[in-house]
């Protein structure tokens, strides 16, 4: 974690040591790093410098709005998911123009404020929502921009809950059907084709799926221009994994080259979809440990945060490093092949199994790359307020997200009388 580093022994984010803004702040709660965050969205900037791409980032990765809003003064674009997203990336000063809307189940009213806010394109991903918006752009007088997200069946060898590419997967329209759906959209005066979509996972950690699918959507491409369709983007997702344990890790130059060779002949603008691997590095979770309880067989660390805050080990059985804030050894220390968990009332409640280290009751972690699918996977499980979110630029760190009070739970609710 390179923008988190241990200085005289305490771990610090930027310049600022961690046991400040647990002081400060409280805990749980999460931290970001500006730079971090910058650093990585300029990655992507810097190498696909000179082609004509566009860079939306996957809002359901992190969609906190100072995250956003960093990410829009770049002049990224955004893909969204839901209307909900859509009220965020306006919000945090994101460009319509460039947001692509996808998802298998986008409402009548998601549809209509997208088109309201004059989006860059639609994703469709099926022929009954092709259907259900041209319907809502004819009502509302409106031409629909949309591209066609077409399932290329390649395995993108993730996790089978973020796999997303295989014909078994909910999303996408099938490679087999989509030239006929594209010429049916073709006849339909309410909408207008403008590209070709696809996203095959999540955490891939490999190039060959990518270049796998994209030959295939290149297949499909070539077949709808003999149809006398011309498409102004292709849009070939994101996916591109990180290392939290000992994944392989795809270089974004790598990518790029791949795309730049695949393209090159094209003049279609390229879009990309990057959650993950812009804001997994840049977040911690950082946390207190309330309780050292050995047992017989087990011996566990419990931890002042819970899945209901970060819910990727439980989901996923997902690896996160886990650091001590401070190095020092005292007396009361112990040393133990740890489980790591929290104080939910589940068994699924735990950070990590079997990780030796030197443990003292009332001392700070830091749970590591838990930028990407943290915050927005939250919840108020066991009536637990939800935690604060923490930007950090330099020698400064600001609220970005208030840590909810225990009114705030149940502020929406209501008693029968």
């Amino acid at each position: 974690m390179k923008y988190f580093e241990i200085r005289h022994g305490v771990m610090h984010i930027e310049d600022i040591p961690l046991p400040d803004i647990a002081q400060r702040f409280g805990t749980p709660c999460y931290v970001y790093s500006r730079a971090a965050l910058l650093a990585a969205a300029n990655e992507y900037l810097q190498v696909f410098a000179g082609q004509n791409a566009l860079i939306c980032y996957a809002v359901k990765a992190n969609s906190n709005l100072a995250v956003l809003n960093q990410f829009a003064k770049l002049g990224l674009g955004f893909d969204i998911v839901s209307g909900g997203e859509l009220a965020r990336v306006l919000v945090a000063g994101g460009d319509p123009t460039k947001i692509v809307f996808s998802g298998v189940g986008k409402t009548e009213a998601e549809i209509e404020a997208a088109l309201r806010a004059g989006i860059k394109c639609f994703n469709v991903e099926s022929a009954a929502e092709l259907e259900t918006l041209a319907a809502v752009a004819a009502r509302l007088e409106k031409v629909a921009p949309i591209s066609f997200r077409v399932n290329p069946d390649v395995d993108a060898k993730t996790h089978p809950y973020i796999s997303t590419g295989l014909k078994e997967n909910k999303f996408g329209i099938p490679l087999q059907d989509a030239r006929a759906i594209y010429q049916r959209a073709q006849r339909l005066s309410s909408l207008r084709i403008v590209g070709i979509d696809m996203h095959i996972g999540s955490q891939i950690t490999e190039i060959t799926p990518f270049r796998e699918a994209a030959q295939k959507l290149l297949q499909l491409v070539d077949a709808l221009y003999k149809d006398g369709i011309n498409l102004e983007h292709i849009d070939i997702g994101g996916g591109l994994g990180v290392r939290y344990r000992d994944e392989n890790e795809p270089s974004v130059a790598e990518f790029a080259a791949m795309c730049r060779e695949i393209f090159a002949a094209r003049r279609t603008q390229l879009l990309l979809e990057p959650g993950r691997r812009l804001v997994a590095y840049a977040g911690i979770l950082l946390t207190r440990l309330l309780y050292l309880k050995t047992g017989e067989t087990h011996d566990f660390a419990i931890t002042d945060a819970a899945m209901n805050d970060l819910m990727r080990p439980a989901l996923y059985q997902a690896w996160h490093p886990i650091e001590k804030v401070e190095t020092r050894v005292t007396d009361d220390t112990i040393t133990r092949a740890w489980n790591i968990v929290g104080p939910v009332c589940e068994s699924s409640d735990f950070f990590a199994h079997k990780r030796t280290m030197a443990l003292r009751q009332g001392e700070l972690l830091v749970i590591g790359a838990a930028g990407a699918y943290g915050m927005t996977m939250s919840s108020n499980y066991n009536s637990r307020p939800r935690i604060c979110e923490i930007m950090v630029d330099g020698k400064t760190a600001t609220i970005v997200r208030a840590r909810e009070n225990i009114d705030a739970l149940f502020a929406g609710e209501f008693v029968l009388s």
